[in-house]
């Protein structure tokens, strides 16, 4: 949890409290910060009147990509296929703000407070995970079946925004000053290249996803499974949502019973083949891949300071394996 002065000195504070009239709220209300990730999260209010606001990272998204986020969340939540936050717009309609600070402009949205902790990682898990799976496979035929409003438009989530000449999230070999582990891993890359290539991106196995549901953003209060955080939504291989929901804990013993449990519960939905189910050691070794250089670009936040540590090492053991 960030401290009091943390806090104190955080200089999206006055910013957004002065955002909260523009969404009926009173300037007087608690502000607290929630989280620092990709984005900056935040909480205002108290007990069942609470609003979430979330400051988009400055130049990741623009503005018809998280609209069209906010458009499919309110589709999800409107068809009744997850549970997840509501977009909430302001008092005139407009369901973004904008702040500026050092002279970056940064999005704003709104939601709807949902109450539940974030999961912790264990064999203990499966039962949530063959939950998880029914979750992907119902958001993924929601999103063949959907008719997208005009002017949808999302990042497509393939090997060459990942790895290409402009990696999205920097380059991985940041994170490594050793030319083997950098030989190795490129290797690797090339390997996953090859293999993705392979298994191609028809509309049976590639379409819009969710691309983020690991544990840290789902929500259990005891009864269910809550959806949150679709900034990463886009369009990639559906088999990469089972490597993102084991995001960070690629080494955990526990992962093999987990993806069983998340096939079983994807499976009584919907199809998953064989062929889906060969590619996922692929998948998380290119979210592995991903996430190292996410980390390396982003030093500082929340989740690197809780994973950061031996990380990139753990991404060479994983590699070593893989291609052993």
């Amino acid at each position: 949890m960030p401290t009091q002065a943390t806090l104190t000195s955080d200089p999206f504070l006055p910013l957004l409290r002065a955002l909260l009239p523009s969404y009926g709220r009173s300037t007087s209300e608690a502000l607290d910060r929630l989280t620092v990730s990709e984005n900056h999260t935040y909480c205002a209010g108290s007990g069942g009147q609470k609003l979430v606001l979330r400051v988009h990272r400055a130049g990741y998204h623009d503005r018809s990509e998280i609209l069209s986020e906010l458009d499919w969340i309110a589709g999800l939540h409107d068809s009744g296929t997850v549970t997840t936050a509501v977009p909430i717009a302001r008092q005139d309609g407009e369901r973004l703000s904008a702040v500026e600070l050092d002279g970056q402009r940064h999005w704003v949205s709104a939601f709807s407070f949902l109450e539940g902790e974030e999961p912790k990682v264990g064999h203990h898990l499966a039962d949530r995970f063959e939950e998880l799976g029914m979750i992907n496979a119902r958001l993924h035929q929601h999103a063949r079946g959907w008719a997208r409003p005009d002017g949808f438009v999302r990042k497509r989530w393939d090997f060459d925004l990942m790895f290409g000449a402009r990696p999205i999230w920097g380059d991985w070999r940041a994170a490594y000053d050793q030319s083997k582990d950098i030989a190795l891993l490129e290797g690797l890359e090339k390997h996953l290249r090859s293999t993705l290539d392979d298994y191609g991106d028809g509309p049976d196995r590639f379409g819009l996803i969710h691309g983020d549901l690991r544990v840290a953003n789902l929500l259990d209060d005891g009864n269910r499974l809550a959806v949150i955080d679709f900034d990463d939504c886009g369009f990639s291989w559906f088999a990469y949502d089972f490597a993102a929901a084991i995001s960070f804990h690629e080494e955990d013993e526990a992962v093999p019973t987990l993806q069983n449990a998340w096939l079983k519960g994807y499976r009584t939905v919907a199809p998953f083949g064989d062929e889906d189910e060969a590619i996922l050691p692929a998948m998380i070794l290119a979210r592995r891949l991903l996430l190292t250089a996410w980390l390396a670009s982003r030093a500082g936040n929340d989740t690197d300071a809780l994973y950061g540590r031996g990380f990139a090492e753990g991404t060479v053991r994983l590699a070593q394996a893989y291609l052993g």
